[in-house]
């Protein structure tokens, strides 16, 4: 499976090798930047210049929860491996940890003087790693 994202705010899945469409959704009001599968392969992580993150459903074929805060467009997010928690890095020099089960966040990490371009858990542990615009990648403690 693979799933593709457009400036018509449109992404859609694809299942490979016969390349056939298996899903279509339209929500962001803005360019697509992001995408993540869930762990169990249920649900969908995707963010976007519009400044937010949404997770989308696959057995309700829409989206289920909008993350907001970032101040300006969110350039990646990930799944965090238990799949309780979501992960975004955006262009307001910050990146945030937030609890899906709560919809609240749960950090925010500021120090980059620059965009965050990319964001990545290290597998089954509290450390995250983000990548800048500003040349440096910081490792960040989450419960710290």
């Amino acid at each position: 499976v693979v799933v593709t994202g457009s400036d018509d705010h449109l992404w859609k899945m694809w299942a490979l090798p016969d390349r056939n469409i298996i899903m279509t959704a339209e929500g962001h009001a803005d360019w697509l930047s992001g995408c993540c599968f869930h762990p169990r392969g249920t649900q969908l992580v995707t963010s976007s210049g519009a400044t937010t993150v949404w997770i989308w459903d696959f057995s309700k074929c829409g989206c289920v929860l909008t993350l907001e805060g970032h101040a300006q467009a969110v350039w990646d997010c990930l799944w965090y491996s238990c799949g309780d928690f979501v992960a975004s890095a955006s262009m307001d020099n910050t990146s945030k940890i937030r609890d899906v089960n709560s919809e609240r966040c749960r950090d925010t990490m500021c120090g980059h003087k620059d965009s965050v371009n990319s964001i990545e858990f290290l597998p089954f542990s509290n450390t995250v790693l983000t990548g800048s615009a500003d040349k440096t990648l910081s490792l960040w403690n989450v419960r710290t």
